[in-house]
């Protein structure tokens, strides 16, 4: 039951970062990239504080230590993809990003030695090339903000391996305030030297910052760190990489985007490969114990 609990937050999250792209985009019509990242930061790692103040008392070293590199981590792969957005689509940058399912088991098994599952690494084949059917349109020539949103996959793909190591014994919302406080203190730090302090902010600005804050990363991040507790972190990867499903189901229905056959045919192909992740080790192993009865 806790897993599929941990699931439903997967997916919850996926939802929420699916919508994150477009708001994001509106976003930096108003705002520089290091202004973004450094409002939606300060104002999550401020609310962690409001409502899990109490947190702090009960912090050890390996919290805040752990909490720092996911902090780093986090910042370093926002910062590559919405850096990258400037120079690229967000359907390009979506797909680029999410590539991601395919990195986490390698880095599984090049720093920690664990074994490939077979059908997580199908699955996320056929995820990629879901959200290659979801995301990729017209050109496909790459460009430096196509190579930095390839860059930010490998930072995500990081924080996703990371975090799910480090939740198996600490805390999950004292990782997440630490891991806030530290993305908002690079930040802020960036942002000044950039010379990127903001004088006047438009209400649409506020009203996108105030979205990527409180949903795409207070809560998002929240529900990702707990949910880490009951799963691997390539299912992890592969149920997070439906944020481009996500973000076309939302296109299609706020801003009454043409539903095509391409779309339905990566959307499909999503669902696939988290069904084949999900499903076929356990239907193999309850095979496996009938055969030996």
């Amino acid at each position: 039951m806790k897993q599929y609990i941990g699931d439903g937050m997967l997916l919850t999250t996926a939802i929420i970062w699916g919508s994150g792209f477009v708001v994001t985009a509106i976003a930096l019509e108003y705002l520089t990239a290091y202004q973004v990242m450094a409002g939606r930061f300060v104002l999550a790692a401020l609310i962690l504080t409001i409502l899990f103040g109490y947190k702090f008392k009960k912090f050890t070293k390996t919290v805040v230590w752990k909490g720092a590199i996911l902090g780093t981590i986090l910042y370093i792969a926002f910062a590559l993809q919405t850096v990258g957005l400037h120079y690229t689509t967000p359907s390009k940058n979506a797909f680029l990003t999410a590539v991601n399912v395919v990195i986490v088991p390698v880095i599984a098994y090049l720093i920690y030695k664990r074994k490939i599952d077979r059908y997580e690494i199908f699955g996320s084949g056929i995820a990629i090339i879901g959200i290659g059917f979801l995301s990729l349109q017209g050109s496909m020539t790459i460009n430096i903000g196509d190579l930095l949103s390839l860059a930010c996959a490998v930072g995500f793909a990081f924080d996703i391996f990371y975090t799910n190591r480090f939740i198996q014994k600490e805390d999950a919302i004292s990782l997440t305030i630490v891991q806030f406080i530290t993305s908002a203190l690079i930040s802020v730090a960036v942002m000044f030297i950039q010379g990127d302090i903001p004088t006047t902010i438009e209400k649409e600005a506020v009203y996108s910052i105030l979205y990527l804050a409180v949903f795409s990363t207070t809560i998002a991040y929240l529900l990702q760190n707990i949910a880490h507790q009951y799963t691997t972190a390539t299912k992890a990867a592969i149920i997070l990489s439906t944020e481009s499903f996500f973000g076309m189901l939302l296109s299609v229905l706020l801003l009454r985007e043409m539903l095509t056959g391409r779309m339905v045919m990566g959307a499909v192909l999503i669902m696939t490969a988290i069904l084949i992740a999900e499903l076929k080790p356990a239907y193999y192993k309850k095979h496996a114990l009938l055969i030996k009865k």
